[in-house]
């Protein structure tokens, strides 16, 4: 057991931030923290670590254990260059390095080599530090510091010449993570570690932590990155954490399940409590009933009352419509060359129809941002044509929220940009986004992370544009909140082209993928696995030419690939057919529910005497028919494959 934590509790202003707080990892475990934003879980970790006090409760540290903690927006404060930051991490092994160059010398010198007494002494502790050294990692210790500061995105800079107080921020985090990972501590303890990493430093990180030797404890909004890491979940809520076994969509599930059977259980001990309490009430004055109904009152007074479990999340009303439909050619570009005072990247000669849904992606700082801002016209193009199409109304989601007026109320904010809209309509809206009550009177500059981008998201929902642009729309959003922009995108019915490095996210909705390279913009037709999967290829052949294997030579290995190929193709089309049957199911169940809706409708009087509503009615009972035959023939010829 490397931490237990029991019956942590911590309050703020009179505010319960944990009252049960239990965790336990052992050695080589990896473990999520999950909840609300504010449920607690940085306080949590901050306990742990020693940083917060608890108000009470224990935690429990082995002695031996060596824990490793980065916090959210955390890094290093050092004048040293980020070389010899790293550096510090092997002082042991550099300076056993310098005593074996002590020794080679010492070795080389005339009056040694000529005293065979003293000579074999020193080859002898030679022989035995080099071993040391040699099993410790100390050949490879520089390789590594190259590996985890490329990794992690910091390949572009000169690490010995560049002080870390000359970096940004999220540098100073990478470099901070590159220093944790290179100490190798017995538990690794990340919160939101994914954060100011592009998609190939997140990947890089996921592929090192599957195999990292020690125990992780993960706060993390990255379900892609805990799906593919964690054995158990930690859920805090309302102050308790709840334990599951598996991975976060297996957490999901299971969390489901556990709180459908305590409402269940709930409810039924509630009816027996009213039974009982019923009971009493009418027997208790009875002398000929009198003695069960004071049996009954007993049972109710030694009753493990069940608490209520607490009722779902709000969750944000989030859905995009369209105020006008656009052409099929939603944007063309010819020569088009971005940047501020010199280009960004070459000319860009791309297209974009109506319904596309493109993830740009690529390193940070090649341009991302600054393309979305040329196409939305914030930022003018230095050379060549960018065209829109017929009826194309673009809207922009910016990271940062530059839309939004810090010195504004809530309902300010939104009331100034749509005075066409009464009270009432501004208060539902803004409680579909979960501004309600006196909220709606905060600041903007008062609000969360989060908030400002429920604010935000609210405001392209009022704009109706049929081409939204977003940049890193996830960022700040909780789980839900998550889920609930990735159902409202995969219904909009416009042009969706966005950036982010939540990996589920890009997985759920890309159908084309933009990679910005410094050659330019690589256009794939496919979505995120299907990138990945000829990334990979593309990797293997760019290694196999360097090794120097021509076609004609491969032989048994070329077959070996080529049947590797196949499978992953295979895998990739039954990936498909799975989620799409997963859709499809949804898609009925939709559907079934509508046509009751519609059949019960059918038979009130004020509609069947009606002609006009029972003839519309009608009209919709057999589309919906229609549309459920197809899609339940084709769920049944997919089920079948």
């Amino acid at each position: 057991m490397l931490l237990e934590t029991k019956d942590i509790t911590k309050t703020y202003g009179g505010t319960v931030v944990l009252r049960q707080a239990n965790l336990r990892i052992i050695d080589g475990e990896r473990v999520a923290l999950v909840g609300p934003n504010g449920a607690g879980k940085s306080t949590l970790i901050r306990i742990i670590t020693g940083e917060l006090p608890a108000d009470s409760g224990d935690v429990y540290i082995s002695r031996k254990a060596r824990i490793g903690y980065l916090a959210q927006n955390s890094g290093l404060d050092s004048s040293r260059t980020v070389w010899e930051e790293m550096l510090n991490v092997f002082r042991d092994l550099r300076e056993t390095e310098e005593e074996l160059r002590r020794l080679e010398k010492e070795m080389g010198r005339e009056e040694v080599w000529s005293d065979p007494g003293r000579y074999d002494r020193i080859t002898e502790k030679y022989s035995a530090l080099r071993e040391s050294f040699e099993r410790k990692g100390g050949y490879g210790y520089e390789a590594r510091i190259r590996g985890a500061l490329t990794g992690l995105g910091l390949g572009g800079l000169d690490w010995k010449n560049t002080p870390v107080s000359r970096l940004s921020g999220g540098q100073k985090t990478r470099a901070a993570l590159a220093k944790l990972l290179l100490e190798q501590p017995d538990l690794l303890i990340l919160d939101e570690p994914t954060n100011y990493l592009d998609v190939e430093a997140v990947t890089w990180l996921e592929q090192t932590l599957s195999s990292w030797k020690g125990a992780l404890l993960l706060v993390s909004h990255d379900r892609w990155f805990l799906d593919r890491l964690v054995t158990a979940v930690y859920e805090l809520e309302n102050g308790v954490t709840v334990r599951y076994a598996g991975n976060y969509t297996r957490y999901v599930k299971q969390n489901n399940e556990r709180r459908k059977q305590l409402e269940k259980a709930y409810e039924q001990q509630q009816e027996e409590i009213r039974r009982l309490e019923d009971f009493v009430r009418r027997n208790i004055a009875r002398a000929s009933t009198s003695k069960r109904a004071k049996s009954r009152q007993k049972m109710l007074q030694k009753m493990d009352r069940i608490d209520k479990p607490a009722g779902d999340h709000r969750k944000a009303a989030i859905r995009f419509e369209t105020g006008t439909s656009s052409g099929r050619l939603v944007l063309e570009t010819k020569g088009l060359v971005i940047g501020y005072d010199r280009p960004l990247i070459p000319a860009l000669n791309v297209k974009v129809e109506r319904g596309d849904r493109i993830a740009l992606l690529g390193p940070n700082g090649t341009g991302k941002s600054t393309l979305l801002k040329t196409i939305a016209g914030q930022i003018p193009p230095l050379e060549g044509e960018l065209k829109l199409g017929v009826h194309v109304d673009i809207d922009l989601y910016d990271q940062e929220q530059k839309d939004l007026h810090p010195d504004k109320t809530v309902i300010e904010e939104l009331w100034d940009d749509y005075p066409h809209l009464d009270h009432a309509g501004i208060r539902s809206y803004l409680g579909q986004f979960l501004f309600s009550g006196e909220d709606v009177f905060k600041r903007v500059d008062s609000l969360s992370g989060g908030e400002k981008a429920r604010l935000s998201l609210l405001k392209r929902l009022l704009n109706q544009a049929n081409f939204l642009l977003m940049d890193e729309p996830t960022n700040h959003l909780d789980m839900e909140s998550k889920e609930r922009l990735e159902e409202a995108l995969e219904h909009f019915d416009g042009t969706l082209l966005f950036v982010s490095h939540d990996r589920y996210f890009i997985h759920r909705l890309a159908t084309r993928i933009w990679e910005l390279t410094p050659q330019g913009i690589i256009d794939w037709h496919g979505g995120y696995e299907y990138w990945l999967e000829k990334k990979e290829l593309a990797r293997l052949e760019t290694r196999q030419q360097q090794e120097g294997i021509s076609p004609e030579k491969k032989g048994p290995q070329r077959e070996s690939e080529d049947r590797r190929r196949r499978e992953k193709e295979e895998q990739r089309k039954e990936r498909q057919r799975l989620r799409r049957i997963e859709e499809l199911e949804k898609e009925i169940d939709e559907l079934e529910r509508e046509l009751a809706r519609v059949q019960e409708e059918l038979c009130l009087p004020e509609v069947y005497g009606d002609p006009l509503k029972s003839a519309e009615l009608s009209r919709q009972l057999n589309e919906l028919e229609q549309s459920l035959a197809e899609k339940t023939d084709e769920w049944a010829e997919l089920s079948e494959g």
